[in-house]
Parts: structure tokens; sequence; C-alpha cells
């Protein structure tokens, strides 16, 4: 087992690019190579940047955990436009939002961990 799969917040975030991937399957067709493949590009972003980070020194871990935020908030961006599209339902747009909290929540404590 590699150290970064240890990570909660790294189980989390492929946990999250799972339940981004379910909910973006009944997005319209035309939105296939367009906010489709965006936010799932996104969502993967998040652990694979936790991943890649923890391979480095914590100063560069830090800044990749920085990089998983960014693209964790991109999905968020991602999936209110879904919301506002009609392509979300609630229920799916709020277990969204509410990973992400979470997940953002983690990103942070880690790396106020690390950044001492």
């Amino acid at each position: 087992m590699f150290n970064f799969e240890k990570l909660e917040v790294w189980q989390k975030s492929v946990a999250y690019a799972d339940l981004v991937y379910t909910t973006t399957r009944n997005f319209p067709a035309d939105e296939r190579f367009g906010l489709t493949t965006q936010i799932r590009r996104a969502s993967n972003s998040v652990s694979s940047n936790i991943a890649e980070g923890a391979a480095r020194p914590p100063a560069d871990f830090v800044k990749h955990l920085g990089y998983a935020a960014g693209s964790l908030y991109e999905t968020v961006t991602q999936a209110i436009i879904a919301r506002n599209q009609g392509f979300l339902n609630p229920a799916d747009y709020q277990r969204l939002y509410a990973a992400a909290e979470e997940i953002s929540r983690m990103l942070s404590g880690l790396r106020g961990s690390l950044d001492k």
C-alpha cells in the first residue's frame, strides 16, 4: 500500500470522483465533451494531486494540497452550473456539495498540519 492510500482525504476524494461520474452519467449527450468532461477531470485531479504531493517534501505536498483544493472548487462551480442548467437534480447537487465541503475541510486541516 502506498502512503497516500492511508490518507482519509485521499480515500474520500476517490469516492467523490466516483460520485461525480455517477451523477454526470445522465448529462445531455451534447455535454459529453463539455461540462461532463470538465467536471470529471477536475474531480479526478483532487485525489491525483494528493497522491502526487505525498511523494514530495512537506512544502511541495502543501502546494499540491492547494492544487487539490483548487480542483475541488472547480467541481463545485461546475456542479452549480449543471444544477442551474437542469442537468443535476437538487438531491444530487446537495450530495456533491456536501462531499466537497467535507473534503475541503480535510484538505485545509492536512495543509495546516504540514505548514508548520
